[in-house]
C-alpha cells in the first residue's frame, strides 16, 4: 500500500489513516477537475491521487502568438500535458524508490531501516510490503510467473533470473514464421516470403 508522504501527519498517523480509509469509501467522481481530485483523492497507490500529481507537476505551459506579421499582439497559453512514457517512467521511479515505513508505539510513522535517508514529502512511502508476485494469489489478484517466457540472457525483469524468482526453467524449441524477402512491387503492394525459423524459448517453472 503506498501513499504520499505529504499527505501524512508524522506526528499523528493513526488520525491520517482514518482519514484516508473514510477517502476510499467515497472516491471522487470522474468527472471532477484535478485540483477537486487532489483535494479529495484518496492518496494510496489504489487511486489517482501520485498519479494526477505527477502528471500536474510534469505538464508544461504552452504559448501561441497572434497577430499581424508574428507581431505576437495577442498570446494563448495553456497547460500542455507531459509525454505519457515520460510521467510513467516518473511513477516508476517513485515506486522502485518507495521507503518502508512503520509506526511506533507512541503513534509516529519512522523508517524500518534508519541507514536510509528520511523521505521527502514528494516521495512514495509504504507501511504494508506488497504480496509476493511470484505466486498465483487470486485475493491479490497475481497470477504468479510460472509458465511465463523469459529471456536467459536479460538481466532485466523480463530475465529468467528474476522473472522464475529462483525456481529455474525450462526450455523448448518452436517453429516461428515470419515474413521475410519483402518487395515492393508498383503499384501499389507489397509481397513477401515466408521464412520459418527453430528457435530456444524459455519458460520458468
Amino acid at each position: 500500500m503506498l501513499f504520499l508522504l505529504s499527505a501524512f501527519n508524522l506526528e499523528r498517523p493513526l488520525d491520517t489513516f482514518r482519514k484516508l480509509h473514510l477517502h476510499t469509501r467515497a472516491q471522487p467522481s470522474p468527472a471532477l477537475g484535478l485540483s477537486q481530485h487532489l483535494r479529495h483523492g484518496c492518496p494510496f497507490s489504489s487511486s489517482p491521487l501520485s498519479s494526477l500529481q505527477a502528471v500536474y507537476k510534469m505538464a508544461d505551459v504552452a504559448c501561441k502568438c497572434h497577430g499581424v506579421s508574428g507581431s505576437c499582439s495577442l498570446k494563448t497559453c495553456w497547460l500542455q500535458l507531459a509525454e505519457f512514457r515520460k510521467v510513467g517512467d516518473q511513477l516508476k521511479e517513485k515506486y522502485d524508490s518507495a521507503a518502508a515505513m512503520r509506526i511506533t508505539r507512541r503513534g509516529k510513522l519512522e523508517l524500518v531501516n534508519s541507514r536510509f535517508n528520511q523521505p521527502t514529502p514528494e516521495d512514495l512511502v509504504y507501511v504494508d510490503p506488497s504480496p509476493d508476485y511470484c505466486l498465483r494469489n487470486e485475493s491479490t489478484g497475481s497470477l504468479g510467473t510460472q509458465g511465463r517466457l523469459c529471456n536467459k540472457t536479460s538481466e532485466g525483469m523480463d530475465g529468467c533470473a528474476l522473472m522464475c524468482c529462483g525456481r529455474g526453467y525450462d526450455q523448448f524449441k518452436s517453429v516461428q514464421v515470419e515474413r521475410c524477402h519483402c518487395k515492393f512491387h508498383w503499384c501499389c503492394f507489397v509481397r513477401c516470403k515466408k521464412c520459418t525459423e527453430v528457435v530456444d524459448q524459455f519458460v520458468c517453472k
